[in-house]
Formats: C-alpha cells, sequence, structure tokens
C-alpha cells in the first residue's frame, strides 16, 4: 500500500529534465550512504564549518544551521541532511534528486514532484552480519542528540562528528577524574603549604623557594580546574554495543 507521509524536504527550483507525466515504477534501495549526514568539514578560507552537496558536491555553508535536520544547496537547490533523521523517520532521495522523509518501517513512497510522480519501492538492504569490535558502541550525544559510533576503551573523551563538541561518555568516566583531578589536586595544595609553612624563613636568603612555591600551587589550581571541568562536561549515553 503507498506511503500517505510522503514530503519533499525542500520543493525542486531546479527544472528537472525528467518531465514525466505518468506515475513510473522505480525501485530504490533502503536507506545508504547517500542518504546519510555527511560529515562537518572546516572551511579552508578560515570559516564555519561545512558540508558537501550530496547531489552537486558543491560546499554548503552550515554555520547558522547546524539546528536544523536538513540545508538546502545554493547552486542546484536541493537539500542535504546535516543531522540524523528524527526518531522513526529515514530519508530517501528520488533519482530526480528530490529529499523524503518517511517512516522507518515505509516500503512504498511516492515523490510529490509535478515533473517526476514516482512510485519507490524501497527494496531491502542485504542483511550482512555486523562486524563487532570490542568496545564499539552506539552513543547518543550529549550536545546535539545525534548518534554515533565511538570506541569506549580509549578511555578518552569522545568528540562528535556531527557537532564537533567533547562530551563524556557515560557518567562513570567523568565521575572517576573528577575523584582524581579532585585527590590530587588536594595533595599538591597541601604540599604547597607545608613547604611554604616550614621553609618560609629558609626562602628569605634563598629566591630559588619562592619558585617552588609559585610551581607547587600552578600544579594544584590546575589539577582543580581540570576537576571542574570535567564537572560541568556534558554526559554523551550509551545506546548499546554495535
Amino acid at each position: 500500500m503507498e506511503d500517505t507521509e510522503r514530503q519533499p524536504l525542500f520543493p525542486n527550483r531546479g527544472g528537472d529534465d525528467l518531465g514525466a507525466a505518468e506515475e513510473t515504477q522505480t525501485t530504490a534501495s533502503q536507506v545508504g550512504p547517500d542518504e546519510l549526514p555527511p560529515p562537518y568539514q572546516q572551511d579552508v578560507q578560515g570559516g564555519g564549518p561545512v558540508v558537501t552537496c550530496r547531489v552537486c558536491q558543491a560546499m554548503i555553508d552550515i554555520s547558522w544551521k547546524r539546528d536544523q535536520h536538513v540545508v538546502k544547496c545554493l547552486q542546484c537547490n536541493e537539500a542535504t541532511p546535516i543531522r540524523n533523521a528524527p526518531p522513526g523517520k529515514k530519508y530517501v532521495r528520488c533519482p530526480c534528486n528530490c529529499l523524503l522523509i518517511c517512516k522507518s518501517s515505509s516500503q512504498r513512497v511516492a515523490c510529490p514532484r509535478p515533473n517526476c510522480k514516482r512510485i519507490i519501492n524501497l527494496a531491502p538492504s542485504p542483511v550482512t552480519p555486523p562486524v563487532t569490535m570490542p568496545g564499539m558502541c552506539r552513543i547518543t550525544c550529549g550536545h546535539c542528540h545525534d548518534t554515533f559510533v565511538f570506541n569506549t576503551l580509549t578511555n578518552s573523551l569522545a568528540r562528535c562528528p556531527h557537532c564537533r563538541k567533547v562530551s563524556s561518555v557515560g557518567p562513570d568516566f567523568a565521575r572517576l577524574r573528577i575523584r582524581l583531578y579532585f585527590l590530587f589536586g588536594v595533595i599538591f595544595l597541601l604540599v604547597g603549604f607545608g613547604v611554604t609553612y616550614f621553609t618560609l624563613g629558609y626562602a628569605a636568603s634563598h629566591v630559588g623557594m619562592y619558585f617552588l612555591y609559585v610551581v607547587l600551587f600552578l600544579i594544584a589550581a590546575l589539577l582543580l580546574a581540570r576537576m571542574v571541568y570535567y564537572a560541568v562536561l556534558k554526559v554523551s549515553i550509551i545506546e548499546g554495543p554495535m
């Protein structure tokens, strides 16, 4: 049964040459690489983040559009996704380059463009067994809430490929580092006070001791500042293993 929920993400203004007056049957594969958001890139001229148009390969500036799901190319007037489709939805690109959004369970959609009107049968992709790697998990970014893959065994912060922001994967990662930085920060702070108290008279004739005081208190300040950084850091959620 034809999926009634079909909508172009942008109307066609480029005048396609397909000119099909009648509905024609066309088979398109299920959501593949062409329908997934391309990775963000940095403008070579020093500008903001850009993505490559999926149709004409032109660069699209998305500096002020990161909260959108799709952007429009100024050269070909076609849509390119920059974020994952909403839950329960998926992107489908018609052979006329019209980008549609439909239900994830849809098996048949129709292109609404007057000069196309194709009926697109979404053939299921061949099932391939997933390649499991130790520690690889699906992560929901704490900043933009998009999903990406991250190896939790790297023991480091995660940088989202969509918004390029850093977050902690799971609360335990940040909590452990808060405790460690607090412990070492307090230790260096107490050592600094102790050395200052017991050597203050000696430092009057040895100026180099003041340099030692500064180093100890500076290390303590850096450790405590790092503790605060992890305390306010956004936390990304682990959805499950690959």
